[in-house]
């Protein structure tokens, strides 16, 4: 395939450097200059327990690139989406497909720009991070899933799992690719409530004391994709139905020990969210990832006042207000009736 990546960052990088190393044609695009000179000149070096690798390749800014492609791989941070998809607008076939591989609905933000038709769902879960200009660190394998938003299985599908499955040979194609989004939408909640804390994900999830947050986290995500007529669907050890009012007792913590094993096994330890607050101290995607689910949630009368609550913390972080820390999370535990979710 010829592939255009719009964000060649953790998780861009990671997809497009292996792409090319399995022989497609693959050009890069990223708003850093020096990202962008540093795989010119050396090629981009994944590096990590999995893959030690440099791939040659061309990399533009989104100002430089020139030319057309039938499938472009958007992986910006999701707060970027709104103005990447206009920028890449230009560069995409009238038949071609923009593939969201990032984190959140962005694919509802996508279709509005480029059409429905031309928007790809993507599911991915592996860990990676950028370290530094033309280095990506790959940490830890996960589940990765493609779907048409309209739930059909398509010819450019099966072509697209074709090539995602010589990265991930797992990788799955789904009729229904926003359950698989809405379920990340909860652990992704969780994901927020960790980086609150400098503890690891699974440390951090392991606790007993901060358990009742993360399972009325979910609660509180899943029933507003219960009120868009979501079904979502489990990975990585995450399982919605877990987390449901009707499940089993003790279903969400073999759910969470699930998560807390997974976790483990990668050398990722922190989520992107923990690294942008304590690394680069930069904003989050907490208001694009998590703030649709609270505006979604007014709009279907479906109340989430703990992920507001935890969106509002995030801000804390990122504007200097409170540090990360246990005591952060404890202001989003203490929200909870004693006893909290006692699934």
């Amino acid at each position: 395939m010829r592939l255009l990546i719009w964000g060649s960052g953790a998780i861009g990088g990671t997809l497009g450097a292996h792409f090319a190393r399995n022989g497609h044609d693959v050009t890069f695009v990223d708003s850093v200059a020096e990202h962008v000179e540093a795989i010119n000149k050396n090629g981009l070096r994944v590096t990590g327990p999995i893959a030690e690798f440099t791939q040659p390749a061309q990399a533009y800014t989104p100002e430089t690139v020139q030319g057309e492609w039938d499938i472009i791989i958007l992986a910006t941070k999701s707060h970027h989406t709104q103005i990447a998809a206009h920028q890449l607008a230009p560069h995409l076939t009238r038949s071609g497909g923009v593939v969201s591989a990032q984190n959140g609905l962005n694919e509802l933000v996508i279709a509005e720009v480029v059409g429905a038709e031309r928007t790809i769902g993507a599911f991915v879960n592996f860990g990676a991070d950028y370290l530094e200009p033309g280095v990506i660190h790959y940490g830890g394998r996960a589940a990765n899933v493609l779907g048409e938003i309209d739930g059909r299985i398509s010819p450019r599908i099966i072509a697209l799992q074709a090539m995602w499955m010589r990265f991930e040979e797992n990788t799955k194609v789904t009729a229904n690719i926003f359950g698989y989004l809405w379920g990340k939408q909860a652990y992704g909640a969780m994901l927020f409530a960790t980086a609150l804390t400098n503890e690891s994900i699974a440390d951090a999830l392991e606790m007993p004391r901060y358990r009742p947050v993360y399972k009325a986290l979910a609660r509180e995500i899943l029933a507003v994709a219960a009120a868009r007529g979501v079904t979502p669907e489990g990975f990585d050890g995450f399982s919605p139905l877990c987390y449901l009012p009707a499940a089993a007792k003790g279903a969400a913590e073999e759910s969470l020990d699930g998560l807390v094993a997974h976790n483990r096994r990668s050398a990722k330890t922190h989520s992107g969210i923990w690294r942008d607050l304590a690394v680069r101290k930069r904003r989050t995607e907490v208001d694009t990832q998590l703030g649709i689910v609270v505006s979604l949630g007014a709009a279907s009368s479906v109340p989430t006042p703990l992920t507001a609550r935890l969106i509002a913390l995030i801000h804390d972080i990122e504007n200097g207000i409170r540090e990360q820390s246990l005591a952060t999370l404890d202001a989003l535990a203490d929200m909870l009736p004693p006893g909290g979710a006692s699934i």
